[in-house]
C-alpha cells in the first residue's frame, strides 16, 4: 500500500490577481475548497538521444487508465528521438505533441517550452514533468493524479516512507542525499525529495511564479521551482517512487550540472536570508 506524506499549508492566494510571466497575462483565482480536479492533464518529457526509451515510455503513458497527453520536448537528438516522437504524433495527433529546439538548451527550458504550450495551447489543468529514461517510471502517474485533488505540488518522492532507488551507484545515491539535506537545510524546504523532477503541477502554480525570471537552468531548476512554490505558500504532497537508474542510453547528469546546482542553492540561500518577497 503506498502512504503518502503533504507539507506547506494552504495557498496565501486570498484576492484575485493579474499575473504576467512567460505566459499570456493570466487571472488568477484562489483554488476553492481543497478538491481540485486534474481534467486536462499532460506530461512534459524532455528529450536528448532517447530514441531507445522514446517508444516504450510513450507507449506506457498512453495505455494507462486515466486521460493523459504528452509533450515531448526534443533538442534536435542526434539519434532521431523527435522521429519517433513525431510518428507518435502522426498516430495520435490528440493527445501526443512534440515541440522540436534546435541544439541542446537544458532541461529548465525545455520544461519552460512545455509549460507554455500546455498552458496556452493546449489548456492543461494540470502539467507533469518526468524523465524519459524511466528512472521515473509510468505506473506511479495515477497515484500522482489522484494525490493532486488536495495539493497544489505532488512530488513522486524517493525519500518519504515507501520510496526508494534501485541500480543505482553509491556515489548517485550519496550525492542525491547531500544535495537534498543541504537544500533542505539551507532554503527551508519542507518536502522531503527537493530535487526531484517527477513532479505534478496544477497550472495556477505555474502561472503564479515568473518563469521567465528564473535563473537556473539544468536540474538545479527544480529546486529553484520548490524554493519558489513554497515561498508562495503552495501545498506539496508526495508520493513514494523506486527511482530506478536509467535502463538504456547514458546519464544528462554531469559535473558542470553539480557545480550549478551548487551555486544555485547559494544564490537562493542569500534571498532567503535578506527576506525579500517573492518575485
Amino acid at each position: 500500500m503506498l502512504s503518502y506524506r503533504s507539507v506547506g499549508k494552504v495557498s496565501t492566494f486570498s484576492r484575485e490577481a493579474t499575473l504576467t510571466s512567460l505566459f499570456t497575462t493570466v487571472k488568477i483565482f484562489p483554488l476553492s475548497g481543497n478538491i481540485m480536479i486534474c481534467e486536462k492533464t499532460y506530461v512534459v518529457v524532455p528529450t536528448y538521444n532517447e530514441a531507445d526509451n522514446i517508444d516504450d515510455l510513450l507507449s506506457q503513458i498512453t495505455e494507462l487508465p486515466i486521460s493523459l497527453g504528452v509533450i515531448v520536448v526534443d533538442d534536435n537528438s542526434p539519434d532521431g528521438t523527435g522521429a519517433l516522437a513525431d510518428e507518435w504524433s502522426a498516430r495520435m495527433p490528440d493527445r501526443v505533441h512534440v515541440i522540436h529546439r534546435p541544439e541542446k538548451l537544458g532541461l529548465g527550458t525545455a520544461y519552460m517550452a512545455g509549460f507554455r504550450k500546455g498552458i496556452n495551447e493546449l489548456g492543461a489543468s494540470c502539467i507533469m514533468t518526468m524523465d524519459a529514461d524511466f528512472s521515473h517510471h509510468p505506473r506511479y502517474i495515477p497515484a500522482m493524479v489522484e494525490m493532486a485533488a488536495g495539493y497544489d505540488l505532488v512530488i513522486g518522492s524517493r525519500y518519504i516512507t515507501g520510496g526508494g532507488s534501485r541500480n543505482c551507484t553509491w556515489k548517485r545515491v550519496a550525492l542525491s542525499k547531500v544535495a537534498n539535506s543541504v537544500s533542505r537545510t539551507l532554503l527551508g524546504l519542507e518536502a522531503r525529495d527537493t530535487t526531484a523532477g517527477f513532479r505534478l503541477y496544477h497550472r495556477e502554480v505555474l502561472e503564479s511564479i515568473p518563469l521567465d525570471q528564473i535563473f537556473s537552468n539544468g536540474y538545479s531548476f527544480l529546486v529553484e521551482m520548490l524554493f519558489m512554490c513554497q515561498r508562495r505558500g503552495w501545498r506539496t504532497g508526495e508520493v513514494p517512487i523506486i527511482f530506478e537508474d536509467r535502463r538504456l542510453g547514458q546519464t544528462k547528469i554531469s559535473r558542470q550540472e553539480v557545480i550549478k546546482a551548487q551555486y544555485t542553492v547559494l544564490r537562493l540561500f542569500f534571498r532567503r536570508l535578506s527576506g525579500s518577497r517573492p518575485r
